[in-house]
């Protein structure tokens, strides 16, 4: 229970929600997804702090240090969303306070289509939880997002 809840003392008190990060990358100037996704985990009971488009890399590791959120969700439409995500990942997690916090891609995430299975696999060795690509309905998404109450991540998306 946090110092603000404390203070009113009396009355029912309910457990804060918890806070999701939804994003794209620096060279992603899309915004239709980011509402989408906003809208998506917002249904699944989450608070939804929405960074826009063409976010920077220090934007991104601020507000994950700052909020600590319940997962990063980073959305690309165009197409870089492969190599973006891998710069991005390395940063995050180089940070130690950000070494367990679910960061999942999705989208466009290759130029050339969808991705192959090893590009896949080394978005998840870097350090990715799960890897959305645009082929997969939001069920995989949803799916993903209901392992984070019971305390699972890095499963098959």
């Amino acid at each position: 229970m946090t110092e603000e809840l404390r203070a009113y003392g009396g009355g029912v008190v309910t457990e804060p929600r918890r806070t999701v990060i939804v994003s794209s990358m620096a060279s992603d100037s899309h915004t239709w997804n980011l509402v989408y996704l906003e809208l998506l985990v917002g249904e699944l009971g989450y608070d939804v702090v929405n960074l826009g488009a063409c976010v920077p890399d220090e934007l991104l590791e601020s507000e994950c240090l700052s909020r600590r959120p319940a997962m990063l969700v980073l959305s690309s439409v165009n197409g870089h969303g492969y190599q973006d995500g891998l710069r991005v990942i390395q940063r995050l997690r180089a940070f130690p306070e950000l070494r367990a916090l679910p960061v999942v891609i999705g989208g466009k995430l290759g130029v050339d289509g969808a991705l192959t299975a090893a590009e896949t696999a080394q978005l998840v060795l870097a350090g990715f939880d799960a890897v959305f690509d645009d082929q997969q309905s939001s069920a995989s998404f949803r799916r993903f997002a209901a392992t984070l109450s019971a305390g699972v991540t890095q499963v098959e998306a």
